[in-house]
């Protein structure tokens, strides 16, 4: 049995920033990731992030995952790749499969004192006549090959989806020379920024509100779309099909919490459809009402990557806390900090529906820590 201060499932944003605040605090860190690389979604992400000094506007996603797995290492963190936590169990007790770099696996068992969950979120599917057609894919399929693979997966797309993947993922496209035919949205109002809605359009390509995929066929492979109008109800209109010559449709129809081990722990969830579904609940230091058990980033509500860094950072300093090596005082400071770029994040049309549920997520997490 091996045994480590503190676990970190998953190197995406919010794993690395729990693993750097806490191994810098003297905290000895193991992060585990079933991919081959670390970094998660930071390195499909090629555009340039915006908001303040803070949190890197201006610098690119895959030049901050850089910056941060840098960090991680000068910092000690041990990172193993290709390797999948397959279960928690009482007394904080990981099985894990280890890749051991030949594509040969090995079974270990670890003891941690504490765990951070940091698994992210998984996309949502959306059905229709035709869906299982090849070139019919998730709009993270297709950022994954043209940013990460350099692949251009297909000529002429359609997008489902206006929120911030599905727009950015439309611009980023027609970046790689692709021919984005429209994005789709089945709503009456643009899901994601007003800034990258801009550039879309400036681009070219038409946003078909209260417009959703009907069916989509092709011989072999994806040839056409039909789309359609839809009413209130979200019902199709009669009358207002349209078939587009397509040869890819991505999916951008949101993000759901992967939360199947802090279910497995037994950790309380609720659902939060301001979050994405169903999340763990958890107190103002990210901890689960299991103890020793903390969630970040997309598995504690689905927001962006900035949210997911500084939660992650508010893991790590707690989790140094509750190890004993920086005192309370000193962690009371720090989180306080932590707390109130957070609030900042979370301000504005955009952030307050978020912050009222993480609010509400908070509150109810003490509530259970009280009954128990």
């Amino acid at each position: 049995m091996i045994e480590k201060q503190a676990v970190v499932i998953g190197s995406g944003p919010a794993g690395l920033a729990a693993s750097i605040e806490a191994a810098k605090r003297g905290v000895e860190v193991l992060v585990v990731d079933e991919n081959s690389l670390p970094g998660g979604q930071l390195f499909k992400q090629i555009h340039k992030f915006f908001g303040s000094a803070d949190h890197r506007a201006g610098i690119r996603g895959f030049n901050i995952g850089q910056d941060l797995l840098e960090e991680a290492r000068k910092n000690g963190v041990e990172i193993w790749l290709d390797s999948a936590v397959i279960g928690i169990f009482p007394g904080r007790e990981l099985a894990v499969e280890k890749g051991e770099g030949n594509g040969n696996k090995t079974l270990q068992k670890i003891k941690a004192q504490k765990i951070v969950i940091a698994t992210g979120a998984s996309e949502n599917a959306v059905s229709f006549p035709g869906w299982t057609l090849p070139g019919v894919m998730s709009a993270g399929a297709v950022q994954t090959f043209i940013n990460v693979q350099r692949v251009l997966p297909g000529e002429r797309f359609l997008m489902v989806g206006s929120g911030n993947v599905g727009l950015i993922v439309t611009y980023q496209l027609m970046q790689a020379g692709a021919d984005v035919a429209a994005i789709v949205e089945a709503a009456g109002s643009i899901g994601g920024y007003a800034v990258h809605a801009a550039k879309v359009r400036r681009a070219g390509v038409p946003i078909r509100l209260n417009t959703t995929i009907k069916k989509a066929g092709g011989q072999e492979e994806l040839e056409w779309a039909e789309i359609c109008q839809v009413d209130s109800s979200w019902q199709p209109i009669p009358g207002t099909e349209e078939t587009l010559e397509v040869d890819t449709i991505a999916i951008a129809a949101g993000l759901k919490p992967l939360i199947q081990l802090a279910r497995m722990q037994g950790c309380h969830v609720e659902f939060i459809p301001e979050l994405g579904g169903w999340v763990p609940l958890h107190d103002k230091n990210m901890e689960t009402t299991c103890p020793g058990i903390f969630v970040v980033g997309d598995s504690a509500g689905v927001e962006e990557a900035n949210t997911a860094l500084e939660e992650g950072r508010l893991a790590g300093v707690a989790i140094a806390e509750a190890v004993g090596t920086i005192s309370p005082s000193r962690a009371i400071l720090e989180k306080e900090e932590i707390w109130k770029r957070l609030e900042n994040l979370r301000l504005g049309p955009f952030g307050e529906h978020r912050l009222l549920a993480k609010k509400k997520i908070i509150e109810e997490g003490n509530r259970q820590w009280k009954r128990e």
